[in-house]
């Protein structure tokens, strides 16, 4: 019984492999697009924060970012806090708010006894 080295360490191997290209290597992808994308943060850029806030870049200084969260209030941010650029979505053209599509819609009070008359088994 020979006892081979390459049999015995051929198991941890192929996990450290595994474990490079399903975790280590998409982990660095997406860190190596967000310090892209917070270098190419420019002034009018929509944003949202790490925590969720929305505001529109008025300016950059350093590693910091100038947000406006309302007219008039601006806040600063460091450049690992801003979590994604927002892109505008373009409007749809839809019906007009006054052309009903499905049909007309009846209002009826609710009778108050708990019976529903479109889930009434027979």
């Amino acid at each position: 019984m020979g006892n081979n080295p390459l049999g015995t360490f051929l198991p941890l191997i192929l996990l450290v492999v595994v474990f490079y290209f399903l975790l280590i290597r998409p982990q660095r992808k997406r860190q190596q697009e967000q310090a892209q994308m917070q270098n190419s943060l420019a002034p009018g850029a929509r944003v949202m924060t790490t925590t969720g806030l929305f505001g529109t870049v008025v300016g950059l200084e350093d590693d910091d970012v100038l947000l406006e969260v309302a007219p008039g209030v601006q806040t600063r941010w460091v450049k690992g806090a801003i979590g994604r650029v927002l892109t505008p979505v373009d409007d749809v053209p839809g019906p007009a708010d006054d052309t009903i599509t499905d049909g007309p819609v009846v209002d009826r009070p609710d009778t108050g006894d708990g019976d529903d008359t479109s889930t009434k088994q027979s």
